[in-house]
């Protein structure tokens, strides 16, 4: 019974998640669809050749789009894997006032916080250019990963590194066989949420990119300013599609976690 509970609450999820969807399907296949009609009364793929057109440049927009959201998550990690386990395992002066300024970015709109990161880029060359948005990107991910690994810290126990040490593991063995298999669920987390905010980000990469970084949510706005739903709604599908299998694939990984830190430390006994 509980396995059938958690099948429907599973389904009704997903169609919570997949009903707004049913719109764009929609308005991207149809043709001449007007009110009261219920469904399109003509169906074209005239959207989706069009997309599919190098005069679209969407094809570099979903490259541009995939390079920057993989980086930001990646200088995301590298910032938030040791943020998160000092924050998470050590009392210092001055911790509070860190994680006051974690959060600073998420409180302070991100207009304000945009115009003033432009200024500064504009003296290092940075403007108008994809590392440019890389960087501001970093601005609204940080905090989030930084929070999720404090907190998947927050139930970590280093004494399995140190017997990892006392039976003969290195610190690096100590911390790829033990640290990560007890972190890696958190760290797959975080890596979603700094893909996810960095993929649909529009204002920080117009206002920093200044139109020459295109990215999906950049066109898709121009695409919707057209007036054209045909050519938005095919877009926004393809904005959508890569998240929603991002999603996927990361509740696979997370569910399939079965590692156990004691085993990893009995590898050394």
């Amino acid at each position: 019974m509980s396995d059938f509970l958690r099948r429907v609450l599973i389904g009704a999820l997903l169609v919570t998640l997949l009903m707004p969807l049913l719109p764009l399907l929609l308005w991207a296949f149809g043709s001449a669809w007007f009110f009261p009609d219920l469904l399109p009364p003509e169906w074209s793929l005239r959207a989706w050749r069009y997309v599919l057109t190098p005069q679209a440049r969407v094809g570099q927009a979903l490259i541009n789009s995939i390079l920057i959201g993989l980086l930001t998550t990646i200088f995301s990690l590298l910032v938030g894997l040791p943020a998160g386990r000092a924050l998470a395992l050590y009392d210092f002066r001055g911790k509070r006032l860190i994680e006051l300024l974690l959060l600073a970015p998420t409180i302070v709109p991100l207009l304000a916080v945009a115009m003033g990161i432009h200024i500064a880029f504009l003296r290092y060359g940075l403007a108008d250019t994809l590392l440019g948005v890389v960087f501001v990107h970093l601005v609204p991910t940080t905090p989030y990963t930084v929070l999720i690994l404090a907190a998947t810290f927050a139930r970590y126990n280093v004494d399995f590194e140190a017997q990892a040490r006392t039976l003969g593991a290195s610190a690096w063995q100590s911390l790829r066989f033990v640290m990560w298999p007890l972190v890696r669920g958190g760290v797959a987390v975080a890596a979603l949420f700094a893909f996810l905010i960095s993929w649909s980000q529009y204002l920080l990469t117009l206002l920093i990119g200044g139109g020459r970084v295109m990215t999906l949510p950049v066109q898709l706005f121009a695409f919707a300013t057209a007036g054209d739903h045909a050519l938005t709604a095919a877009l926004a599908l393809l904005l959508v599609i890569p998240a929603l299998l991002t999603l996927f694939v990361t509740a696979r990984l997370l569910s399939g976690e079965r590692d156990s830190a004691v085993s990893a430390v009995g590898h050394w006994g």
